[in-house]
């Protein structure tokens, strides 16, 4: 603050926080994604600018390779990329389409990829892929190829129910995306910087995006900082259209504000001296085995799943029949709130009927293990509540 309070990055300006920032960035992507095809960071402030940054960056890498038709994008249900006008588009949360007018023109949702909730009876996880990918491929011919520009997606799902895709999901689909000239945006909001138990999801899943979504990981949301971060093949198409656009006309007020840069600076630094990844990775793991184990026998428990620090308990009226509470009710609510009055912090989930766990990186095998206990007892006082919910 003292050197460099404030200064923008319009117009091609830059400051050297920021800059080391991206470096630093894009040298997490290399050395701990394997992602080398990852060349330059736009910041941002928040993941749904982040969001719009990428609505408006695949249409402007269209136009300039003489493809304005290719403006589409394909999001999927139950996903969440943002609340501004753009990102809450691609968001596939109806609640926030209602009274909005929302999504706009040319977003295009497919099926939320939940193995457990929508999987068909005597169906393989693989087999369910398949159906998925190939739902998104008959999407893109139907609407023209020539139409499509990209399909962004969460590489594990957090606000439509921390949904890890069914086995193989991506490896098919980054395929299909190829041979049709899409682009892959992975929207690492939430998966980014250790919530995995990977530094990026994009490398714990093995994935090729073309353009990656950062946000509060980035600061631990001390500062608002965001981040989009493009390939080289997007960059070259731009980097070539330069001379005759000038630069990337685009930005905001605190774009790459130098005190974010030099915050993010100091929380890598952090997260590395701390082993804060490798904690994540170790204490998850031990945390969706407790509560495996204390409410997954539970009648109104469908499923307990997760991966790092992202843990879900996913609640149902019948586990035999598979049947799910009315969404109406709230019976997840009912038990969010319990939880919340025994000291232990979880989501109620806007889309689905899950208690969501998103605890510090830093939580340890101790805490997990009262926080799990916690969550039991207020599951089996709510147990009354849901039997009625459930025969309603």
């Amino acid at each position: 603050i003292e050197n460099l309070a404030y200064h923008h990055i319009f117009g091609g300006a830059s400051n050297e926080p920021i800059i080391r920032l991206a470096e630093r960035v894009l040298q997490l992507f290399h050395e701990k994604a394997g992602a080398t095809h990852l060349s330059k960071v736009f910041f941002g402030t928040g993941g749904s600018d982040a969001n719009d940054t990428n609505f408006k960056l695949v249409r402007y890498y269209n136009n300039l390779r003489g493809k304005p038709q290719k403006k589409k994008i394909i999001s999927r249900m139950g996903a969440y990329h943002g609340l501004t006008y753009a990102a809450a588009s691609l968001t596939g949360i109806p609640v926030y389409h209602k009274a909005f007018d929302l999504p706009v023109e040319g977003v295009l949702h497919a099926s939320c990829p939940h193995f457990f909730r929508y999987g068909k009876q005597g169906e393989s996880e693989d087999a369910y892929a398949d159906r998925l990918v190939a739902e998104i491929e008959d999407m893109i011919k139907r609407e023209g190829p020539e139409t499509v520009a990209a399909f962004i997606a969460e590489p594990v799902m957090g606000t439509g129910g921390v949904l890890i895709p069914p086995r193989g999901y991506f490896e098919k689909l980054q395929v299909v995306l190829d041979r049709h000239d899409v682009l892959f945006i992975a929207d690492e909001v939430i998966t980014g910087f250790g919530r995995t138990g990977h530094w990026f999801a994009t490398g714990g899943m093995q994935l090729k995006p073309d353009i990656v979504t950062l946000a509060k990981g980035i600061t631990s949301a001390y500062f608002p900082v965001s981040a989009s971060v493009i390939s080289q093949k997007i960059w070259d198409v731009l980097a070539e259209a330069s001379p005759e656009m000038g630069p990337v006309m685009h930005g905001f007020t605190y774009s790459g504000h130098p005190v974010g840069g030099a915050l993010g600076l100091v929380n890598i630094a952090i997260m590395e001296r701390d082993g804060l990844i490798e904690q994540a990775r170790d204490v998850g793991a031990y945390f969706l085995k407790l509560l495996r184990d204390r409410v997954g026998g539970h009648r109104f428990v469908g499923e307990v799943r997760g991966v790092g620090q992202m843990i879900a308990v996913e609640l149902v009226a019948d586990k035999a029949a598979r049947r799910f509470f009315n969404p109406k009710d709230g019976a997840h609510r009912i038990v969010s709130a319990k939880a919340f009055e025994n000291g232990v912090l979880s989501r109620a989930l806007p889309f689905i009927e899950v208690n969501a766990f998103s605890p510090p990186l830093s939580m340890n095998r101790s805490e997990a293990e009262e926080a799990a206990d916690r969550y039991g007892r207020a599951l089996e006082a709510c147990s009354d509540d849901l039997a009625k919910l459930a025969r309603a």
